[in-house]
């Protein structure tokens, strides 16, 4: 079973319980296959409830020995950093400061920090220094995260 399939399998159970996949990582470390599920709600999520969709979600993919490999499996949060991904996280997350990597150089750079301005035809908008919006293919992006670097300073003056 592939990443496509297990998030398939899955999404539909964690939708159901009010949750949101926000990222799934289906990857060999060291001797041992992991697979990381990075769950959201409305509300934020708890560690009881990385608990309980452990638990639920580890038992579906039991039944029946849908994963045939052994592995571990770990349920936690997206972070202050979490990924963006999904077409309706560039809508949610417009106006927000985000860093993104490139997988080939634009202009001989990869890393660009920003403000999020969304998703139209294929490209990722990103308003650079409050003054270029440049505009990266969809697929030269490798990875795209809100910039938790950005986020008020709550330890005083």
């Amino acid at each position: 079973m592939d990443a496509k399939e297990i998030e398939a399998l899955l999404t539909p159970l964690i939708e159901q319980e009010g949750g949101e996949l926000v990222d799934l990582q289906w990857r060999k470390e060291g001797p041992q296959w992991v697979l990381r599920l990075f769950l959201d709600k409305p509300n934020g999520i708890t560690l009881d409830d990385c608990a309980y969709f452990s638990d639920r979600l580890g038992a579906t993919l039991d039944e029946g020995d849908k994963i045939t490999k052994s592995y571990v499996l770990e349920v936690s949060s997206p972070g202050l950093d979490r990924v963006i991904k999904k077409d309706k996280d560039f809508e949610r997350f417009a106006g927000k400061a985000v860093k993104l990597r490139l997988k080939l150089p634009d202009n001989g750079q990869r890393k660009f920090a920003g403000t999020l301005a969304g998703l139209k035809e294929g490209k990722i908008g990103i308003l650079v220094e409050n003054k270029d919006l440049k505009a990266f293919p969809r697929e030269n992006v490798d990875e795209l995260r809100l910039d938790d670097s950005a986020a008020v300073d709550f330890s005083g003056d």
